[in-house]
């Protein structure tokens, strides 16, 4: 029987403190549940059907990340152990169920509380995204350019390795898109020791991630760290190197000059730029085949990365 896609969690006894595009968060006192949905976006509206195991993937591909990157950073991560977790909630007035049990299993993460840096710090190793298409209107395939204080040199080719990774951090944006900015609005934002700190620590762990996922034949092309302040150290919150924060490349397949094929929702997005649809509420439902497509993309970057396929055991 195939998996049932969960789109949206009640906790009985408990209410949310804040429901974003994919997490939804409950506020246990001392520490937060985050729960990864199945939910997905596309061009910034929520999908009226999601991706079965999604959440999953994320939330068990961040606990990996959190472990693995924990030398580097302080994490928010607690734990994704169900039966750590469900004390935690009975403590704060919930109901634990067996059916919220099964739902919440491999989804949930304990974290702590941190006060979360209003920017998204971006590193990238390759010239892709949105990165790519300043570039180009920048006039950099003619000549070197500067954007968001960034030298770049003239004549790249979308998806070409950069001479080095660059720190290219963005604000968070309420609606629409991220912006990207530079260091000097970054330093505006949160102080110039904080923002150093982020942008080496961010650098750092992109290194690190680099050399992780070149041993399962994966390129990381760029990725979206957060962090938060907990007890005055910087700490990184949120999730952490999946394939809704980050493009994984195959690097067998990877040739520089277009477009490199992703793990992560490609299919969604290029089914929708054919579909017609103009990009505004409400967006249609995604067809059968593009969920099960884009639910093994996902799954084939856990299994990629971590070196096992995702189980409820191994949640």
């Amino acid at each position: 029987m195939k998996p049932i896609p969960l789109l949206s969690i009640e906790i009985p006894g408990l209410r949310k403190f804040v429901s974003g595009k994919v997490r939804d968060v409950y506020d246990l006192g001392e520490t937060l549940l985050i729960i990864a949905t199945d939910r997905i976006s596309a061009f910034d509206v929520i999908m009226p059907n999601g991706i079965p195991d999604k959440g999953r993937v994320l939330t068990q591909l961040s606990r990996y990340w959190f472990l693995a990157l924990r030398p580097l950073v302080n994490t928010h991560y607690i734990t994704t152990d169900f039966k750590y977790i469900a004390p935690f909630l009975e403590r704060a007035g919930a109901t634990v169920s067996d059916e919220l049990r099964l739902q919440l299993t491999g989804r949930a993460m304990l974290a702590v509380k941190a006060r979360a840096l209003p920017i998204e710090c971006v590193v990238r190793g390759y010239l892709a995204g949105s990165l790519w298409k300043e570039y180009v209107q920048a006039g950099g395939e003619q000549r070197a350019v500067q954007l968001h204080g960034i030298e770049l040199p003239g004549g790249l080719q979308e998806c070409d390795r950069l001479p080095h990774p660059v720190f290219s951090p963005a604000t968070k944006a309420e609606a629409g898109h991220d912006r990207n900015i530079g260091m000097a609005e970054t330093t505006r934002l949160i102080g110039e020791e904080t923002a150093t700190q982020a942008a080496t620590t961010s650098i750092e762990l992109y290194r690190a991630a680099t050399r992780e996922a070149a041993r399962s034949g994966l390129l990381l092309a760029d990725t979206k760290f957060e962090f938060g302040i907990h007890r005055g150290a910087l700490t990184l919150i949120d999730e952490a190197l999946t394939p809704d924060s980050s493009r994984f490349w195959e690097e067998a397949l990877y040739e520089p000059g277009h477009s490199q094929p992703s793990f992560d929702k490609q299919f969604v997005r290029d089914w929708l730029e054919s579909s017609g649809w103009n990009k505004e509420p409400p967006a249609p439902c995604l067809p059968d085949d593009i969920v099960e497509r884009t639910a093994e993309k996902y799954r084939e970057a856990y299994r990629r990365i971590v070196g096992v396929p995702l189980t409820l055991e191994s949640a």
